[in-house]
């Protein structure tokens, strides 16, 4: 009979060397653990600073099986750092399994949010991260196949770059950066950006600017965050804030002058960043979830994870499933909405530690919803002619 799997809640700090140590180990030689945000000095940073921290300590028979750093909302349980942390899941050996649902159970969670599990577990859908792994000989190899499969893009970029060049003088890159004043820059076009797309400021709580500043700010020997940032004569076009550790390197917040979007200052800068990063030994470079068109011209690899909200059962599960048919008998309109709908509000949620952020975070979600909703009643229906 397989020994009961128990858990233990403790604070990081509480953690010891010897947990430390496998945890360590675990995320250097388990593959599907090599992101950073798996890494112990990502919660040991995150932990400091995020509401709510806490880690669960698997065991079977007294010995340590596994972590799942978390933070909690209320009743419910998202992973440390959300709605920031892209990649999620129990820290373990490769052949342990400790799947989704038992995790749930165990942390006694009214609703458990993972946007992007790894790991064992039958609630939810799966989605695609996508990747660019640097073959052997380097950047120069990955850039020539890639420019030889998709010819007419590649070509448009190195026009792009011409004309930025052209029009505002030699284009630079600087990567490596540790600048809390351009990062702030960041963060302020980035949360701007999200106003202006009806989204949620992740930043307006204030705990996620600081876990930036706290990731930037104390890197180790093998763990860290830094910014690259590409320049146009002296014009500043576009920065990138990005997570490493070991071999790899998360592309996370990127932000570039809109009025030069012609030149694609954002793609650019990406390109230019793997090219140099590959030149430091970053062999996997991380573009999170497919999505944005540009990726599918840069990718050459994809990893499965799931995305999943695993409730307790009971009267919140009842009116779930209740909200979940209304919305399925408007077909695949009625899916997508449920899967946006759901995302903004986990989204709400992770930001705002108290009930009355969250409060004020749907309401403003509400009011967008209803002016988009209205504006596309307005925009008249589109005639084909023959």
């Amino acid at each position: 009979m397989p020994e009961t799997l128990q858990v233990e809640i403790i604070k990081a700090e509480a953690t010891d060397a010897a947990a430390i140590a496998l945890w360590r180990d675990w995320t250097t030689t388990n593959p599907s653990l090599q992101s950073p945000y798996f890494r112990w000095d990502y919660t040991d940073i995150a932990a400091r600073v995020c509401p709510g921290a806490a880690v669960a300590v698997f065991r079977r028979g007294g010995r340590i099986v596994g972590f799942f750093p978390f933070q909690k909302r209320g009743g419910s349980v998202q992973p440390l750092g959300a709605p920031m942390n892209d990649y999620h899941g129990v820290i373990a050996a490769e052949d342990e399994i400790i799947t989704l649902e038992e995790v749930a159970h165990l942390l006694k969670a009214r609703r458990l949010n993972v946007p992007g599990w790894i790991g064992a577990g039958e609630t939810g859908q799966a989605r695609e991260t996508v990747q660019v792994v640097m073959p052997d000989s380097g950047f120069d190899a990955w850039y020539a196949e890639r420019r030889s499969t998709f010819g007419k893009y590649f070509k448009d970029k190195e026009r792009a770059r011409r004309s930025l060049e052209n029009e505002l003088g030699p284009v630079r890159v600087e990567h490596g950066l540790r600048d809390p004043a351009l990062l702030d820059h960041l963060i302020d076009l980035k949360a701007a950006q999200y106003r202006r797309s009806g989204l949620h400021d992740i930043f307006a709580c204030g705990w996620t600017r600081d876990l930036l500043h706290a990731l930037m700010e104390t890197p180790a020997p093998d763990f860290g965050a830094s910014m690259a940032a590409m320049y146009a004569g002296e014009k500043l076009v576009a920065v990138e804030f990005s997570l490493h550790a070991g071999g790899h390197h998360h592309f996370w917040f990127p932000v570039y002058e809109p009025s030069l979007s012609r030149c694609s200052p954002g793609i650019l800068l990406s390109m230019d960043t793997m090219r140099l990063a590959a030149a430091d030994g970053f062999r996997v470079f991380d573009f999170g979830f497919e999505g944005e068109s540009y990726k599918k011209y840069f990718v050459n690899a994809r990893q499965t994870v799931r995305e999943a909200v695993v409730m307790r059962p009971g009267l919140a599960q009842v009116l779930g499933d209740a909200a979940v048919g209304v919305l399925d008998r408007t077909g695949t309109r009625g899916e997508a909405l449920r899967a946006s709908l759901r995302r903004r509000w986990s989204t709400i949620e992770a930001c705002e530690a108290s009930s009355v952020g969250r409060l004020r975070g749907a309401a403003v979600a509400v009011r967008s919803a209803v002016h988009k909703a209205a504006a596309r009643k307005r925009t008249p229906a589109r005639v084909a002619h023959v």
